[in-house]
């Protein structure tokens, strides 16, 4: 397994912003995860997101990383990858 941070960024109060990173490998399975950095907050969620994918090319993948901020709050994010195999 192989971990790591693609980007980090920032969502306004209650916005949605979008992302996208190109030519993964498309035999590589890759898992992607977003977390909140900062504010620390300990309540409620603070994002939610979703991944999309469109094959680049025949051997690679597009990810278009969507991330929603949940808080009245400008929210730093983190978006972590493993690649599985």
């Amino acid at each position: 397994m192989w971990l790591g941070v693609q980007f980090r960024g920032q969502v306004a109060a209650g916005a949605t912003r979008r992302w996208f990173t190109h030519s993964w490998p498309e035999g590589w399975r890759v898992v992607w995860l977003v977390v909140p950095t900062w504010p620390m907050v300990d309540g409620g969620a603070q994002i939610e997101w979703k991944v999309q994918v469109d094959r680049q090319t025949a051997g690679l993948l597009k990810y278009f990383i969507e991330v929603h901020n949940l808080t009245g709050a400008a929210t730093d994010i983190e978006a972590r990858f493993a690649v599985l195999n």
